[in-house]
């Protein structure tokens, strides 16, 4: 099993999902607790150990389904190799058979892998060529049986099909010169043909499987990138599971970040009389130590019944991070703006957002006005904001008219770091109707749109590498 998980990995590299070898030392050890048995089990386990990124998800269900649809049987003239097929049928006399082993011997190291499989009886190896191969197509594209038989020859031949041909031809001529008679090359190539023919009836079936399951994948759209106003409650409940999970990573990077920025550069003096004893020996390092300053975020979000259904789950991303990390502050507005961090802190997820969203930080009754809740901000808050926070404002500055108040986000912007905001609106309603994001974009280091699991997976890495 250790072999095929590496198979799979790299698989999934050449898909263009990262994979650590960490992580499938990970996947092996998830693999020995659930069992191979439950098909379900075993994506679970694989997902949650191999998938960083919710836009990855997608990729890995289509290379799942590729590489772990039953295959044995799949080419089922491949039960043994030709040599032993043929001695075992007495279809051979012995020195037939053994000029026939030494020429496949001689062969052996110049044929295509496919050929090579097909004499050696490896249907694995098939199998193997197969899922490597199919790689490169798009089999939820199929719409008709026509379709299917054309994806089925770009498999074959993808897979080595033609130099297999080639190569089992040049067999044939090998024994032709080494005297073996006309019976017996007959012999041989009914054998030869009939695992070619095995082999274009397995791409034919290999092909009629994936395109039954990209069907069944292309019905149900990977929750990933379903917007968050489209999700039911139950996929909503998914969906917060996910969150958590992108927010304790983003928590994980950004401690790990300053992890390494307190180590500091090498102390030169310090470490050479450090190891004076070891005749200059460098055996222990020594650091200048920087002054420990934990990086902060600051965090702007507007709850209105505009942006419910996204500030909700926001501000589960919000909790998340905060409860892990002790360098955030949390606000919620609408027109006016109160803290909410201690809320937070003190409270599990479900009752933290309730009390967010309910109005106990502040007034809820009334329409959006962002220019007041930053003016607001600035004039109570500002304090929060150093030269090393990171601030984000979560929202889609629909301001209902009122004065943007955009030197109160450029003076935000002048303390700060850098200053990020996330908004579900697309960039092409932005300056429509009552939109200020216009105005507000060039007071703001970065603009991010978040409409999906896969966009925040994308917004909270771009958060960390920024």
């Amino acid at each position: 099993m250790e072999a095929r998980l590496v198979e799979f990995a790299e698989l999934l590299r050449q898909g263009g999902v990262r994979v650590s070898s960490a992580e499938v030392e990970d996947a092996g050890v998830a693999l020995q607790a659930v069992g191979l048995e439950d098909r379900t089990s075993v994506h679970a386990a694989l997902s949650t150990t191999l998938v960083k990124r919710a836009r990855d998800r997608e990729t890995f269900d289509r290379i799942f389904d590729l590489f772990f649809s039953p295959t044995h049987g799949l080419v089922r003239e491949l039960d043994r190799s030709l040599a032993r097929k043929l001695e075992d049928e007495g279809l051979l006399q012995e020195e037939e058979l053994d000029r026939l082993v030494a020429e496949l011997a001689r062969l052996k190291e110049g044929m295509s892998p496919l050929a090579g499989a097909l004499l050696a009886g490896d249907g694995a190896s098939v199998a193997s060529l197969f899922r490597g191969a199919a790689l490169q197509f798009d089999f939820s594209r199929v719409e008709s049986a026509l379709e299917a038989g054309f994806f089925s020859r770009r498999l074959l031949s993808a897979a080595g099909f033609g130099a297999a041909r080639v190569d089992l031809a040049e067999l044939d001529r090998r024994l032709e010169r080494e005297g073996l008679s006309a019976a017996a090359r007959e012999v041989v190539s009914r054998e030869l043909s009939a695992r070619l023919r095995a082999v274009e009836e397995a791409a034919r079936e290999f092909v009629g499987a994936r395109v039954r399951l990209a069907r069944k994948r292309r019905s149900e759209p990977t929750l990933a990138f379903r917007p968050f106003a489209d999700l039911s409650r139950e996929e909503l409940e998914r969906v917060q599971v996910a969150v958590r999970r992108i927010a304790e990573r983003l928590r994980s990077r950004l401690v790990e970040k300053e992890r390494h920025r307190r180590r500091g550069r090498l102390a030169v003096r310090r470490t050479l009389r450090k190891n004076m004893a070891h005749g200059g020996a460098l055996f222990d390092l020594a650091f200048k130590r920087k002054r420990r300053e934990r990086p902060e975020i600051v965090v702007l979000c507007d709850v209105s019944d505009s942006v419910r259904h996204v500030a909700r789950l926001m501000l589960l991303f919000v909790h998340t991070l905060q409860s892990r990390h002790q360098g955030v502050r949390s606000f919620a507005f609408v027109s006016d703006i109160g803290e909410i961090t201690d809320a937070f802190r003190e409270a599990e997820a479900e009752r933290a957002l309730d009390l967010a969203i309910a109005g106990k930080a502040i007034h809820l009754y009334g329409n959006s006005n962002y220019g007041r809740a930053l003016s607001l901000f600035v004039r109570d808050h500002i304090a929060a904001v150093g030269r090393r926070t990171t601030v984000l404002v979560i929202g889609d500055a629909r301001n209902n008219y009122n004065d943007p108040a955009v030197w109160a986000l450029e003076e935000i912007r002048r303390k700060a770091r850098r200053l990020i905001w996330i908004t579900p609106e697309p960039e092409e309603a932005w300056g429509t109707g009552d939109s200020e994001m216009l105005r507000y974009r060039a007071a703001v280091s970065q603009i991010l749109v978040v409409q999906s699991l896969a966009d925040l997976e994308d917004a909270a890495r771009r958060i960390v590498s920024y």
